[in-house]
């Protein structure tokens, strides 16, 4: 494991403590899950984004008349509500 620092407000650190003595885990532990979270959602956006880009490039689109049959589905729901 890599140990390293981090600086926070004074109100977030309050708010880490509070968040961490509710589940009785220490403040470590708590910042440690939020740093890994963050970065399994950020891989995870990333890595969408890369295979969008890549079936664009392949010029893998949405035909017009797909596009506006999702459109109208919703379009229709909005009007019927």
């Amino acid at each position: 494991m890599t140990a390293f620092t981090v600086r926070v407000s004074d109100e977030t650190a309050r708010k880490l403590d509070q968040i961490a003595e509710k589940l009785d885990r220490s403040r470590s532990y708590m910042a440690a899950q939020a740093i890994e979270d963050y970065v399994a959602r950020e891989e995870w956006q990333i890595a969408e984004i890369e295979a969008g880009l890549a079936e664009a490039n392949r010029g893998e689109f949405a035909s017009d008349d797909e596009v506006a049959k999702v459109i109208g589905k919703y379009v229709k729901s909005a009007r019927q509500s």
